[in-house]
């Protein structure tokens, strides 16, 4: 029997999610919350790297985040759209897992992908808890699902103090060398945003999140539901 997850993390491809909230990730994990990251594909049309190399790569980020599982739905890069079949496949993660939370990217995004992955997302988690909806498995209602933000930044619904763990985060990352290094067998590799300081630029938007509350690094959030508590 498939053991359930606090928390499921989906990312249209390895890294889009370590790189949105691998502090988070850690921070979770390091307190004994399960969290899993399900990627939508295997970023096959990355132009440094292999499929091989970059799931290596995702095998060490996953180690170092000390996630309770990494799944791969194995859908196309540079493909994913909205349809019935992605929905549902995405839909029966959800239903696997059992997650109180789930994460997508935010739905604004410069790399389609990211943006497709966040529609998808969104109509699995309402597709998961309607029970006549593939009936073969039993229907489940996520609590809360957040966006997290890959390259486009917006106002943040919620904030999570990273400060202790952004060096954990950044670890994670440096896993995925093949996309934030110059790195290539023979020199076999080409510039991109990624190779190009990129790593800098997502310390600098942690720094940026973190000096709204005054905090060395910080992730942000948004829901597009009320972020409800019990006390103040």
């Amino acid at each position: 029997m498939t053991e359930t997850l606090d928390i499921l993390i989906f990312g249209a491809h390895p890294d889009d999610a370590e790189i949105g909230m691998g502090g988070t990730i850690y921070k979770h994990t390091a307190a004994g919350y399960r969290v899993g990251i399900c990627d939508l594909s295997y970023a096959e049309m990355s132009s440094n790297g292999t499929v091989e190399i970059r799931q290596q790569e995702a095998a060490k980020a996953s180690e170092i985040l000390k996630l309770s599982v990494r799944s791969n739905l194995g859908l196309p890069d540079r493909g994913l759209w909205i349809g019935p079949e992605p929905i549902a496949a995405i839909t029966r993660e959800i239903r696997k897992y059992k997650p109180k939370i789930v994460f997508a990217p935010y739905w604004e995004d410069r790399h389609p992908d990211h943006i497709a992955c966040s529609k998808l997302v969104q109509e699995a988690v309402f597709n998961a808890k309607l029970r006549r909806y593939e009936p073969d498995t039993p229907s489940h209602t996520v609590d809360q699902l957040y966006f997290y933000f890959i390259n486009d930044v917006a106002e943040s619904d919620l904030l999570v103090d990273i400060s202790d763990c952004h060096e954990n985060k950044m670890e994670a990352l440096k896993a995925y060398r093949t996309q934030f290094e110059a790195v290539g067998a023979n020199n076999d590799f080409v510039q991109t945003p990624l190779n190009q300081g990129y790593l800098e630029r997502v310390e600098a938007k942690d720094r940026m999140l973190g000096q709204k509350k005054m905090i060395p690094y910080a992730e942000g959030f948004i829901t597009k539901l009320p972020y409800m508590v019990d006390l103040f």
